[in-house]
C-alpha cells in the first residue's frame, strides 16, 4: 500500500507509515473509504441544495421564481453531466483531487455572486453553480470503484446524497430562522461546509489504488477513450437503454421530491420544522445503505448483477404500494415520505453501487462505471429539465403533490417495465460471465477480447483460480 500502481499514476498512498499500517486492516480501510466518500459528497451538497429551503417570495423575488431558479441550477447540472460523459470517462487518478477542489471552489464563488449580483443575474449564477458541481460525484466515485468492497464504499457515497439532501436543507432553514436573508443564505451555508470538505478530500487522497486481488475479482478499471465508449454502447445497447429509461423516470421523481420537499410536506398537511428533512432522509439513507451494502457478500458477479436488478424492480413496486396507500388514507405523511424515498433510492443507488459495477466485473470489460453513470445521469437530468420547463411555461403551478403523484405512477409503471426488459436482455447475453476458475474462462475471454477492444493489445484481467 505504500507504492503507486503503474495503471494509476498520481493516485496517492497514505502520507505516513502509521496511516499505512492502520489502513492495512480491512475493516479500518472500509470505514475510512465510506467515511471519506460520505463526507466529501455530503459537503458538496452544502454548496448545492440549501437554497431550496427558501421560498423566494419576497422582493426582489416574486411568486413562482423559485421554480425558475431550480430550473437554472438543474440546467447547469445537466450540462455538466453531458460534459462528464467524456471528462469522467477519461479522468486519470492524478487529476481527481485538483479538479474536485477547483469545481467546489467555483461553486462557492457562484453563490457569492448570487448574493451580490442583480436579481436578474440570479439565474445565471445558479446555472454556473450547477455546472460546477455536476462532475463531483464521478470524481469521488473514481477512488472507490473496482474493489471487492465497492458496494459498501459506494453505498456510503450514495447514502451521503440521501442524508445530505435533507441535512443541508435543514442547515439552510436554520440560517433563515437565524435572520440570514434568502440571497445570502446559500453562500453562508456553503461556507459552513468548506473546511469539513477539505478534510474529507484529504482522506480520499490517501486511498491507494485497487490491489491485485481487487482487479482479479472486479476487473481492471481504466480511462475510456472514445473508441472504447462507442464499443461498450453498441455491445450492451438494449440492456443499457432499459436501465437508462428507468433511471430517467426515477431521477425526475427523486428531483421533484428533493427540490420541492417543503411544498410536498405542506400539501400532505405536515407542520414543517427545519429538522423534518434530516429525520426523514436519515431513515431512507439507513435503509438504502443496509440493502446495498449486503450485496458485497455476493461474490459471484453475475448473480449480484441480477440480484441488483431484482431489488431495483422491487423498489419501484414499493412506490406503487405507497401511492395506493396514500390515496386511500392508510399511510401517514411521515412514513409515506420515508417509504416513497426508500422505493426511489433503492433502484437509484443500486444502479450506482451494484448494477454497473457488477456489469463491468461480469463482462471483464476494461473501463469504468463513471462513464455508464454519467451516460444515464445526463439523460435523467435532461428529463427533469423537460418536466420543469413544461411546468413553468405551461403555468402548472398548482398542488405539487398532484404532479408528484402523477410522476410517481409513471416511474413505478414505466420504470418497472424498463428494468424487466433490461433483465431479460442481460440474462440472454453471452457477454455476462458467471464467476468460475480462470482456467475455465480464459478461452472465452480471449475469443471476445478483439471484439471488446478493437485495435487494442490491452490484456484482460483474470480471476485467480
Amino acid at each position: 500500500m505504500t507504492t503507486l500502481a503503474a495503471d494509476h499514476p498520481g493516485q496517492a498512498v497514505p502520507t505516513s507509515r502509521w496511516l499505512t499500517r492502520v489502513l492495512a486492516h480491512q475493516w479500518v480501510f472500509t470505514i475510512w473509504c465510506m467515511t471519506a466518500a460520505f463526507g466529501a459528497y455530503a459537503c458538496m451538497y452544502g454548496f448545492r441544495k440549501p437554497f431550496t429551503a427558501a421560498g423566494y417570495l419576497a422582493a426582489p423575488f416574486h411568486d413562482g421564481m423559485k421554480s425558475w431558479l431550480i430550473l437554472a441550477q438543474v440546467l447547469g447540472y445537466t450540462t455538466s453531466k453531458f460534459i462528464g460523459i467524456k471528462v469522467i470517462a477519461e479522468m486519470t487518478a492524478a487529476r481527481r483531487v485538483r479538479m474536485l477542489l477547483l469545481l467546489v471552489g467555483a461553486a462557492e464563488v457562484t453563490l457569492l455572486l448570487f448574493a451580490v449580483a442583480p436579481p436578474s443575474a440570479a439565474f445565471v449564477c445558479l446555472f454556473l453553480n450547477g455546472l460546477s458541481l455536476g462532475m463531483v460525484f464521478g470524481l469521488v466515485l473514481g477512488f472507490l470503484e473496482g474493489r471487492r468492497m465497492t458496494e459498501a464504499f459506494v453505498a456510503g457515497l450514495c447514502a451521503s446524497f440521501i442524508f445530505a439532501d435533507g441535512f443541508t436543507k435543514s442547515a439552510g432553514a436554520i440560517l433563515l430562522h437565524a435572520g440570514v436573508c434568502e440571497r445570502w443564505m446559500p453562500v453562508c451555508a456553503g461556507g459552513l461546509f468548506l473546511l469539513p470538505l477539505l478534510g474529507f478530500v484529504w482522506m480520499l487522497r490517501q486511498i491507494p489504488p485497487p490491489t491485485a486481488a481487487d482487479v482479479a475479482a472486479r476487473a481492471e478499471r481504466a480511462p475510456m477513450p472514445p473508441a472504447a465508449r462507442r464499443a461498450m454502447r453498441r455491445r450492451y445497447a438494449p440492456g443499457l437503454l432499459g436501465i437508462a429509461v428507468a433511471y430517467l423516470l426515477i431521477t425526475v421523481l427523486r428531483s421533484i421530491r428533493a427540490d420541492f420537499a417543503p411544498e410536498i410536506w405542506a400539501a400532505l398537511g405536515t407542520k414543517i420544522d427545519p429538522a423534518i428533512y434530516t429525520r426523514s432522509e436519515t431513515w431512507v439513507a439507513l435503509g438504502v445503505l443496509g440493502i446495498s451494502s449486503l450485496l458485497v457478500l455476493v461474490r459471484d458477479n453475475r448473480r449480484a448483477l441480477f440480484l441488483g436488478l431484482g431489488l431495483a424492480t422491487a423498489g419501484l413496486g414499493l412506490i406503487g404500494v405507497c401511492l395506493l396507500g396514500q390515496s386511500a388514507g392508510l399511510i401517514a405523511p411521515f412514513p409515506f415520505m420515508v417509504m416513497i424515498g426508500l422505493g426511489l433510492y433503492v433502484p437509484y443507488v443500486l444502479v450506482h453501487a451494484t448494477i454497473f459495477e457488477r456489469l463491468i466485473a461480469a463482462t471483464r470489460d476494461r473501463g469504468n462505471i463513471g462513464y455508464l453513470l454519467y451516460l444515464a445521469d445526463a439523460f435523467g437530468y435532461l428529463g427533469y429539465v423537460a418536466v420543469m420547463v413544461a411546468r413553468n411555461f405551461l403555468h402548472l403551478d398548482g398542488d405539487v403533490l398532484v404532479l408528484f403523484t402523477l410522476l410517481g405512477w409513471l416511474a413505478a409503471g414505466g420504470g418497472l417495465f424498463a428494468l424487466l426488459g433490461a433483465t431479460v436482455y442481460f440474462v440472454s447475453s453471452r457477454h455476462i460471465l458467471a464467476d468460475a476458475p480462470a482456467s475455465h474462462r480464459c478461452l472465452d475471454e480471449q475469443q471476445t477480447n478483439d471484439q471488446r477492444f478493437p485495435g487494442s493489445q490491452l490484456p484482460l484481467a483474470h480471476r485467480d483460480p
